[in-house]
């Protein structure tokens, strides 16, 4: 796909613009990001909670090992092609860790409320086959943001106010390029590069922020109907499932949640958005096992002892 953008590299403001901060920022997210993988390998021996621990590890490194240099670097610079790869690489393993969740959620709604079929449904071949499907999805959803991406036009402003490329600060920086050419009232060859970048933002919201809200809805219902069926239950097994879809849903309002407010609406920025997207790209994936606490984290622990 040819690339119409006089733009090879990208400038990051990065989180901070403080000499002091960002000392601040390079000590406290070195030590989350190198927390993500230990806390992590406490649950690497069950099957879904194996592909989540992965998939966060992978997808905090998408961005948290940039802030760290960046946060002790005078230039912020990133390539064209490293930016286009950051945003596949963080698109693939967010949408992964959105799925991989939602097999939590089924592999959940069938432990409790088929309990006696659960070997035969959530057999080693039908979960692979699941892994393999959110595989595909998320490669999809990554490629469709990135052709997305190659279709801006990058005429002139390069700096990018954020700390990692994402379609959102690169729509903003698209548009300001046609607003800014439109107030100059340049040659009619520019305003044919320089295009308006509704249609694209559109096509962004529908395939991440509508997608993601779509999710989430299906996970509050799928967990509503665990819910109801516990009444099923004696009371201790009530308390156990209790405990697990718990901090189940724990987790997926915190990661759901923040994307939609991030992703539902990229034509427009907040100043908070940064703070935000600290949260979920870096924070939750060190703190979704300390929070997924149930009977099989405790197992895990005490082999890992």
């Amino acid at each position: 796909m040819e690339v119409n953008s006089s733009v090879n590299k990208f400038v990051l403001l990065g989180l901070t613009q403080n000499l002091l901060k960002d000392k601040v920022v390079f000590v406290i997210f070195l030590l989350l990001y190198l927390a993500t993988p230990l806390v992590n390998v406490l649950i690497l021996n069950v099957f879904f909670l194996f592909y989540l621990s992965f998939v966060d590890a992978c997808f905090s490194t998408t961005t948290a090992p940039r802030l760290i240099v960046d946060s002790i670097s005078e230039k912020k610079v990133v390539s064209f092609n490293g930016c286009m790869t950051q945003i596949f690489a963080f698109h693939f393993f967010g949408c992964m860790g959105i799925l991989v969740l939602a097999l939590l959620s089924f592999d959940r709604h069938v432990a409790i409320c088929k309990l006696l079929q659960f070997t035969a449904i959530m057999s080693q071949c039908v979960c692979g086959s699941l892994v393999k499907l959110a595989w595909v999805g998320a490669c999809i959803h990554s490629s469709a943001q990135i052709l997305l991406v190659l279709r801006l036009p990058f005429c002139g402003p390069n700096v990018i106010d954020h700390y990692f490329c994402d379609t959102q600060p690169l729509l903003k920086l698209a548009y300001t390029d046609t607003y800014v050419i439109s107030l100059l009232i340049v040659s009619p060859l520019l305003k044919l590069i320089c295009t308006d970048t509704f249609v694209t933002g559109i096509l962004v919201v529908a395939n991440g922020g509508l997608i993601c809200a779509i999710v989430f809805l299906l996970l509050l219902v799928s967990y509503g109907v665990i819910l109801h069926s516990l009444k099923n239950l004696r009371q201790e097994g009530r308390q156990k499932a209790l405990q697990t879809c718990g901090s189940h849903i724990t987790v997926v309002v915190c990661f759901f949640v923040l994307c939609i407010f991030i992703f539902v609406r990229p034509g427009t920025t907040f100043h908070t958005d940064k703070s935000l997207t600290v949260f979920y790209t870096i924070k939750t994936p060190m703190l979704k096992p300390l929070i997924l606490r149930n009977s099989e984290m405790t197992n895990a622990m005490n082999q890992l002892w």
